[in-house]
């Protein structure tokens, strides 16, 4: 599988997975796991052969937000940061943080509005305050950037 948690095999310490294709889903129970090269290789609760462990790819495998570890103050998971409103520390509305990314250097947001913007998330910098409760997100950012 291909994991996006940081380390890749850290997926392995979040049971069960709810899984996911197209329009069907699946709960399952991870008993045993480890990396392997570059992919995790995972032994999931009745699945016994490669070709009921075949019938599984392609599916996406999701957590419960519950089973991720309180975050601490001004540290935020991404997905809870995807849908808040951005504006400029004047009010000035951008858009919506459609995504986020890895540069290297930092994370950037991904804006849509009226264009779409990126802008690096340095909290206290370009980042100057985050309200989950309030859906808003504002920054230092001039709107014609």
């Amino acid at each position: 599988m291909f994991s996006f948690t940081d380390h890749k095999e850290n997926i392995l310490n979040y049971s069960p997975w709810l899984l996911r294709k197209d329009n069907e889903l699946r709960t399952i129970k991870v008993l045993d796991g480890k990396l392997q090269g570059k992919v995790v290789v995972a032994q999931l609760e009745d699945i016994n052969d490669r070709d009921q462990a075949a019938n599984l790819m392609g599916w996406d495998i999701f957590i419960s937000p519950e089973q991720l570890p309180k975050v601490a103050e001004d540290e935020y998971y991404w997905s809870d940061l995807i849908g808040l409103n951005v504006e400029t520390s004047l009010g000035v509305p951008l858009g919506v943080i459609e995504s986020l990314m890895e540069t290297g250097a930092n994370d950037v947001v991904i804006v849509k509005g009226d264009r779409e913007r990126v802008i690096p998330f340095l909290q206290g910098q370009t980042i100057l305050s985050i309200d989950l409760d309030d859906a808003k997100m504002v920054v230092d950012w001039d709107p014609d950037f």
